[in-house]
């Protein structure tokens, strides 16, 4: 398995990379996002990698993050997502943005993405609520869903960006009973990942 690879940009696409490692040329689907990250052509990086195998098809993914890579995993498990769907969606919504969106039950915001429609969605959200450790917050009647996931969403993305991984982001903000904003969320999280609870 290739977790990442080190080597420096031959060329960029518009849905992919060519990386140089060592004088062998990796072409690595990536979203566009993690595109538009990467140095300029000549230059050395770092690109977290996922190589999907299937018995007729070897396809290699790269992630400008390894919380990216994380969101790619969890997202092709789902029934009627394959890796293409996957990027697609992570070149429509970043992982903190995915993570709103099921939090609150977005099913139009996650239909938005091509190759998406609304049963799919119904079903990302579904499977990966639980995987991704997000809280519930798309109960009818809350009234609070909307600014909830705003400051689910900010949160999320300070998290990621202090180097906190996915999986401990989730794990952060659970228990959040829904007071306050995004600081007040934030003060929670850290509180929870200082071994506070």
């Amino acid at each position: 398995m290739i977790a990442y690879l080190t080597g420096k940009v031959a060329r960029k696409g518009t849905a992919y990379a060519l990386l140089d490692v060592g004088g062998v040329g990796y072409k690595l689907a990536m979203s566009t996002g993690s595109l538009s990250a990467l140095p300029a052509e000549g230059d050395e990086v770092m690109v977290w990698a996922y190589l999907y195998v299937r018995e007729d098809e070897l396809s290699l993914f790269g992630f400008e993050s390894e919380e990216e890579k994380e969101a790619f995993e969890q997202l092709i498990t789902v029934s009627g997502v394959g890796p293409k769907v996957a990027l697609a969606t992570l070149s429509a919504l970043s992982p903190g943005a995915l993570a709103q969106a099921i939090a609150v039950d977005d099913v139009a915001t996650i239909s938005t993405v091509p190759g998406i429609g609304k049963k799919t969605a119904q079903r990302i959200i579904l499977d990966l609520k639980d995987k991704l450790g997000v809280p519930d917050l798309g109960a009818p009647g809350s009234g609070r869903s909307a600014g909830v996931g705003a400051a689910l969403a900010e949160t999320t993305d300070a998290l990621l960006a202090m180097g906190f991984s996915a999986s401990e982001v989730s794990a952060a903000v659970r228990g959040f009973d829904g007071r306050g904003d995004a600081s007040a969320l934030l003060k929670h999280a850290l509180r929870r990942l200082g071994g506070g609870v």
